[in-house]
């Protein structure tokens, strides 16, 4: 048998038919059913955290609820700025109830600094989520733009015009909430629950 590309692999997954690895039906599909729920997407950084909730328990394209950039002055301090994530993916939460917490992975950054600052905006959004006990699911940049776009190098003028028309609006998101908009999508189209 001849082994299926990773493209077509992918757009096997995506359709809801995942191949068996493992016991007697290796080689074979599992139909498994995508998430169902409402879905807080960040795409965290110090200075603009992008917040974006979608909802995607009916038939047919996932409903933008919310979408909101946390935008911080560069006068405040670092300490400061983490409160502040913190205080606004808290207020989300409140106000709207989330099953699940989507999150894009640190990518890969040559300044050590640069790394630590980012995993310090991830820590504070995560850290709001994991005080309500929701669960936090991170995906790499390269899996969101594939699941969204179609291809893992895309532009974020790419990915804000496809969440533009996955979601059906008339206005494109800001950059920062188009990414949130994005992971929450890419959880909500390849997050799989057994049925």
């Amino acid at each position: 048998m001849a082994k299926k590309s990773v493209r077509a692999q992918w757009a096997a997954k995506l359709k809801g038919n995942l191949p068996s690895s493992t016991g007697p039906e290796a080689g074979s599909t599992i139909s498994r059913k995508s998430f169902r729920g409402t879905i807080l997407g960040i795409d965290p950084s110090l200075r603009g955290t992008g917040l974006a909730v979608l909802n995607n328990e009916a038939d047919g394209p996932a409903q933008l609820l919310f979408s909101r950039t946390v935008k911080l002055k560069p006068a405040l301090s670092m300490p400061e700025c983490l409160a502040e994530i913190f205080r606004a993916v808290s207020d989300v939460l409140e106000q709207i109830p989330v099953d699940h917490v989507a999150l894009e992975q640190t990518i890969y950054v040559q300044n050590v600094q640069t790394a630590q600052v980012l995993g310090a905006a991830r820590g504070a959004a995560i850290a709001a989520a994991a005080v309500r006990k929701l669960p936090v699911f991170e995906y790499p940049p390269l899996r969101v733009k594939q699941a969204v776009v179609g291809y893992g190098r895309a532009s974020k003028i790419q990915v804000a015009r496809t969440v533009k028309s996955l979601l059906g609006h008339v206005e494109t998101l800001r950059h920062d909430e188009a990414d949130a908009a994005g992971v929450a999508l890419c959880h909500a189209m390849t997050h799989r629950m057994a049925e």
